[in-house]
């Protein structure tokens, strides 16, 4: 089976975290923790930066540094892995879900300002599948409405708009290292920033909210979502192919372009950004072609991935649903993700594209 993504461990990632189970520091002390914390703030591009347990709790820690609680709301897009909806609702605020532009599957900018109120306190921007949001209208929106702007990465690693990397232009940037992102650490995120007094609170709360000029003293109610060094040295490892990785998602993208053009709508290609296609993606013409492609690949021993369901339609979410959201829900339906692991050799992405075009010339 040509799965749909997997990591590339290699013999460094096993040398650093031997180097760290060896030390004895395996926990959230370590000197891999300090590395990763320094070289990951400065690949993207950002003052500060720190480690968290996964990419849910950063985008959590982020909104609770912001100090987003019951009677906010959070602009959040209709189209996303579930994280960011469900931590505004983590801090009692309400969701206030958008809809996403066609042109880039991301939050639709032009949508956004109609759907600000008096208690709006904050905008998630979802850069889904490796592609990024229009940051320059979004980030024009939230100064002259005075909002924060949190950037959600986790899909959109090493993505540069107009020559910065995402998760450098918000307010809080927050990255997920998940077993089957750009890069990983099993598990584990990351929140960066500019701004040394969000960075200090961050840093509090995410240590049960305790000082680190007196040990034991706790100023806030806060949580316990720290890395561990072992992970950290995983991520110091994966950092050092961090360009690999990129480039070979960009040459896998090529030979799906190359391969598909004229037979599908291909992933997004914007002027403003260079994306990474964390999973290369395509769009059927309907609902019913993308599952029987699913099932035909799937049965020749490819797997596939639907796109996430529409916040909207789940059932948690149904009453935050404002009207219709009419590109996020046709985008779910005929989306599917393909493989796109750093592992793929070229001849296995080409027999992907073969069997693709087998389907199409068979209907």
């Amino acid at each position: 089976m040509i799965p749909v993504s997997e990591p590339d461990i290699g013999e460094k990632e096993i040398e650093y975290v031997d180097d760290a189970v060896r030390s004895g520091w395996v926990s959230s002390h370590g000197k891999y923790i300090d590395e990763f914390e320094k070289k990951f703030s400065e690949f993207i591009g950002t003052e500060y930066g720190l480690t968290v347990s996964n990419g849910t709790t950063a985008l959590h820690l982020a909104l609770s540094a912001l100090g987003i609680k019951e009677g906010d709301e959070v602009i959040v897009p209709d189209l996303t892995f579930i994280s960011p909806v469900n931590a505004v609702l983590y801090c009692n605020a309400t969701p206030v879900l958008c809809d996403i532009d066609k042109k880039n599957w991301c939050i639709d900018a032009d949508k956004i300002e109609g759907l600000i109120t008096p208690r709006t306190r904050a905008i998630i921007v979802v850069h889904l599948y490796g592609n990024a949001a229009d940051m320059d209208k979004i980030m024009e929106i939230a100064d002259r409405h005075k909002l924060y702007v949190v950037e959600d990465t986790a899909e959109s690693l090493g993505t540069t708009y107009k020559g910065k990397k995402l998760g450098s232009i918000g307010t809080i940037g927050c990255f997920s290292f998940y077993g089957n992102k750009t890069m990983t650490t099993g598990e584990g995120g990351f929140c960066t920033t500019n701004n040394k007094e969000l960075y200090n609170k961050m840093s509090m709360l995410r240590d049960h909210g305790m000082t680190s000029k007196k040990r034991y003293w706790h100023e806030f109610i806060g949580y316990n979502y720290r890395m561990t060094n072992l992970q950290a040295a995983l991520g110091v490892a994966q950092l050092e192919r961090i360009n690999y990785f990129i480039e070979r998602k960009h040459e896998i993208g090529k030979i799906y372009i190359e391969k598909l053009k004229d037979k599908v709508t291909l992933h997004p290609e914007g002027k403003a950004y260079n994306g990474t296609y964390w999973l290369y993606s395509i769009l059927m013409k309907d609902e019913k072609e993308r599952d029987d492609l699913m099932d035909f690949l799937y049965s020749n021993g490819i797997d596939t991935r639907r796109f996430f369901y529409p916040v909207h339609s789940m059932p948690p979410y149904e009453k935050y649903s404002r009207g219709n959201y009419p590109v996020s829900t046709d985008i779910a339906n005929r989306g599917i993700n393909l493989p796109s692991s750093v592992k793929l050799k070229d001849g296995e992405v080409e027999h992907v594209c073969s069997k693709i075009i087998e389907f199409l010339d068979s209907e």
